[in-house]
């Protein structure tokens, strides 16, 4: 009996001391075994890249087999095309005492102050076990700036349904392009929208595909807002990104505005006119009218108008008033107008001067297609901005040769009575400023002048026609676009060939080859049909070199 004690006995302490070897492994195979860590900045900037570096050292005395890694960025990361936001990656054998490092690079976004975590684990196995081990860890990173400037520029009073303008600024500081922005505008209660440049996905949303560094922009929007005298209004603004096809809020800014009463009306006249339409090298005459719509007088006033776009400050001429022209301003103050030193209740007042357009200008100066001049009106604090659209130029030139490459003439010259001479007009028109459409050529021609059939360039033969019984000949050019990256479509000429048999009475006189020729368009920005003229072609041919004066004389 004693000897099957003792041998139970001696089993139980071999399951004790099995069980304890199991547990002595398991804890020797603890998560200590594989130290696993993340390094990182613990702050960045919105959009900056940054780089984790992930640690993994071996801390046992026994080989640790079939390590697979799983790395997980923060969300709402931007990654490159070729990355995921959960990485699985088998790794290599790790020896005892061995560290690796694996470095992975990413951009955040989110707003400021938020907390951004990027997490890892490893599963592992040491050798000659069967079972698996997990070591996991993570590393949090702050926001702590939104490197793109986000503002609003608009004033802080406004008069209740005065239409005006809101503008949003943009800037970014971020080091390398972001695209798929997004900015979302929060109206307030009792605002109308009117327009928005640029236009926009909604009334209240606008995408900017791509911002590269030290680049930004503005969103103009012009509308009207009602509400109480001295109530305020809250405008609010979102600027944000879309990753993965969720939208990620990056800055959100909002600014109030009070409604505010009236207390003067500013408008302006031009040339007589309240609407009116400048041509190139035009001298206008601009007059202020403002008018007092409180119901107290005001007194010492400043008025100030302030001029840009094309025109020539070198033709200003003042009655009263301070012109400068390094920042095209005109100043008028109370010591000289007397409506500026005490305007009564209901009581108007005026002030004017003149100014020329400029003939030409570089396009490059203003925007294609929108040829205006902008006059700001400031008077007491109240702002008014009037807009004068700028017809574009049409210029033509009506020319006539008798020795030109284009076709071979004859005939006698001085030109001869009853005699045939052939010679080559030469039609060259020019667009500036905006497009046209609709654009023609039209010139009549003598009796005793004929068209030989032969035109040039032949791609334009279809668009020339002429009229037996009016003399007319007309060429139909169609589209005069201002773009500057195709010069050809903002300069088109045609060369055609005419015959010219003199009469009696012409004998000892220059006669006319073709009567005097006008271009006519539709100007698509001020939406006006617009014209300019050429001089009348006789046998002096004044721009050909090889034919004198006195070789123009019918004999």
């Amino acid at each position: 009996m004693n000897r099957k004690i003792f041998l139970f006995l001696i089993l139980i302490l071999a399951i004790i001391t099995g069980i304890s070897y199991l547990n002595y492994r398991k804890q020797t195979f603890s998560k200590e075994i594989l130290k696993l860590e993340i390094l990182g900045p613990e702050t960045a900037a919105a959009g900056q890249e940054i780089e984790y570096t992930l640690k993994y050292k071996n801390n046992g005395n026994v080989r640790l087999e079939n390590l697979s890694l799983v790395f997980e960025y923060p969300e709402k990361s931007l990654l490159s095309p070729d990355q995921q936001q959960r990485i699985n990656k088998n790794l290599d054998d790790l020896y005892p005492g061995q560290e690796q490092i694996i470095k992975f690079q990413a951009r955040l976004f989110g707003k400021q102050g938020e907390i951004k975590t990027a997490k890892t684990s490893i599963r592992y196995q040491p050798k000659n076990l069967k079972a698996f081990y997990e070591s996991e860890s993570g590393f949090s990173t702050k926001i702590e700036e939104v490197a793109i400037s986000f503002s609003f520029d608009f004033p802080s009073k406004i008069v209740a349904g005065k239409e005006s303008e809101f503008s949003i600024n943009y800037f970014s500081n971020l080091d390398a392009f972001v695209s798929d922005l997004r900015i979302k505008m929060d109206y307030p209660e009792g605002f109308e929208f009117i327009s928005s440049d640029p236009v926009g996905i909604e009334k209240n949303e606008w995408a900017i595909p791509l911002l590269n560094k030290a680049e930004g922009g503005r969103i103009k929007i012009v509308g009207r807002i009602s509400g109480d005298v001295g109530s305020q209004k809250i405008f609010r603004a979102n600027l944000g990104i879309w990753l993965n096809g969720e939208f990620v809020y990056l800055k959100e800014i909002q600014r109030g505005i009070e409604i505010t009463m009236p207390r003067l009306a500013i408008f302006q006249q031009i040339n007589g006119m309240s609407d009116y339409t400048a041509n190139p090298g035009e001298l206008l005459h601009y007059e202020i009218f403002f008018r007092n719509i409180g119901s107290e007088p005001l007194e010492n006033l400043f008025l100030v108008s302030q001029l840009s776009g094309p025109v020539d400050f070198n033709t200003i001429n003042l009655e009263r008033g301070r012109a400068s022209p390094q920042d095209k301003s005109i100043v008028w103050d109370w010591r000289e107008v007397s409506s500026l030193q005490f305007l009564a209740p209901a009581e108007e007042g005026k002030v004017e001067f003149w100014i020329g357009v400029k003939q030409d200008w570089d396009k490059s100066d203003f925007e294609p297609n929108n040829s205006l001049i902008k006059n700001e009106i400031s008077l007491s604090q109240v702002k008014e901005e009037f807009k004068t659209k700028i017809n574009s130029k049409l210029v033509l030139e009506q020319k006539g040769y008798f020795r030109e490459n284009t076709f071979s003439n004859s005939g006698p010259i001085p030109p001869k009575v009853g005699e045939q001479t052939t010679y080559t007009i030469i039609w060259q028109v020019k667009n500036l400023y905006n497009n046209i459409t609709n654009a023609k050529v039209q010139a009549k021609l003598p009796s005793n002048v004929k068209l030989t059939g032969n035109i040039s360039p032949e791609e334009e033969k279809s668009k020339f026609t002429f009229d037996s019984n009016s003399r007319e000949a007309v060429w139909y050019i169609g589209d005069l676009t201002t773009q500057v990256d195709n010069p050809q479509d903002i300069q088109k000429s045609l060369a055609f060939q005419i015959s010219f048999v003199p009469n009696y009475d012409q004998r000892g006189l220059t006669a006319t080859l073709i009567n005097e020729a006008e271009i006519v368009g539709e100007d698509q920005f001020t939406e006006l049909t617009i014209m300019s003229t050429s001089p009348s072609i006789d046998t002096g041919l004044p721009d050909d070199d090889t034919v004198s004066p006195q070789q123009g004389i019918v004999e």
